[in-house]
């Protein structure tokens, strides 16, 4: 592997090609592979994000659940590695062979790491939010408040911009995602210390942040479910309905649809965190392992959007108002309602809700 690497960081034909450097093609099929995969990636984030984006801006019942200002951080923050991925798109390409590669690649490496640090961590105040939620009913409103949420976003944005920051001075490599650069590839290597740091501040609190709520979420409407069944047995249908409206557990779905975000998003990241994991500590080192472990990360950008619109009714009900004749009345097709307003009450526009 060091021998290979040798030939090909002396090497400098553009564009640079991180699988026909790894010795397996030198042909521009391989680049063309790489192009084709990278700006698939990038077309499906954008679009995916931006059509999340404009649901939540013309749902206004999307907006009940405070979980739904984490979700839209989340969709900005996966726009943006969207955004970002048109770099490695356009040094594919040959457009990009003046600028400083080091710069670039330290660049385009901290804010895409940045970015997924805060998916990751909307995820786990997500899971956080809905414990709270389930645990303590009665005095949620005032536990979770609107200045309290805006504070806890700018604290997942800065705490992740904070934890990268290391990586400028030398310390280590946060991630792979600027290895289409050749400095990146050859280069910049990973360290055991930054990697361990990364993973004790980044990985493992938000994982056991998510664990530890879901399984007790999970737990708490098993149990509501049993006393529900109970009652049914001993009172009857009739009382049991009513226990269900009152001892039920309402918010199980919406978690669910939640939870099934987070099981995708540490299924695509889990391969990429243990070979980072991997690297650093000098066990296991491979050029292709490297590119398919960050790109199959970064294709949780567009996951994110396709699982919230395939679980959320709510959701597809405004996604279908978008395909609706712009600035129609949208009262009654996003809220579900039957019958349209009265014609003294003036609609309201899609394009203004």
């Amino acid at each position: 592997m060091n021998s290979t690497s040798s030939s090909w960081v002396n090497q400098s034909s553009s564009p640079f090609c991180l699988l026909g450097a790894a010795g397996y093609s030198r042909t521009l099929d391989t680049c063309v592979l790489e192009v084709v995969v990278i700006l698939l990636l990038t077309v499906l984030i954008i679009t995916g994000n931006l059509v999340v984006i404009f649901v939540f801006h013309c749902a206004p019942l999307l907006h009940h659940h405070t979980t739904s200002h984490f979700i839209q951080t989340m969709a900005y923050a996966d726009l943006m590695v969207g955004v970002s991925c048109l770099v490695p798109s356009f040094s594919l390409l040959g457009y990009l062979r003046g600028l400083d590669e080091e710069l670039t690649c330290k660049l385009f490496g901290y804010m895409v790491s940045v970015l997924k640090s805060v998916s990751m961590a909307s995820l786990a105040c997500i899971s956080v939010d809905r414990y709270i939620a389930i645990t303590r009913p009665l005095s949620y409103a005032t536990l979770v408040t609107p200045c309290r949420l805006r504070v806890c976003i700018a604290l997942v944005w800065l705490y992740s911009a904070l934890v990268f920051l290391p990586s400028f001075f030398g310390w280590g490599k946060p991630g792979y995602h600027g290895d289409i650069f050749r400095w990146c590839a050859a280069t910049w290597r990973t360290k055991p210390g930054f990697s361990a740091f990364i993973a004790a501040l980044l990985y493992a609190p938000a994982a056991l942040t998510v664990c530890f709520t879901y399984g007790s979420i999970f737990r708490i409407c098993r149990q509501h479910t049993r006393e529900i069944t109970r009652r049914h047995a001993r009172f009857g249908p009739q009382e049991s309905e009513r226990g269900e409206r009152g001892e039920g557990c309402p918010d199980k779905r919406y978690a669910m649809v939640l939870f099934r975000i987070t099981s995708v998003f540490y299924i695509l990241w889990m391969p990429y965190i243990l070979y980072f994991l991997l690297e650093s500590a000098g066990l296991y080192r491979h050029l292709v392992a490297s590119f398919l472990t960050t790109w199959l990360a970064i294709s949780n950008s567009f996951c994110n959007c396709l699982i919230y619109s395939l679980s959320n009714s709510m959701f597809r009900k405004g996604l279908g108002g978008l395909f609706r004749p712009v600035c129609t009345p949208c009262l009654g097709c996003v809220e579900g309602q039957k019958h349209p307003k009265p014609s003294s009450q003036r609609p309201v526009p899609l394009c203004q809700v």
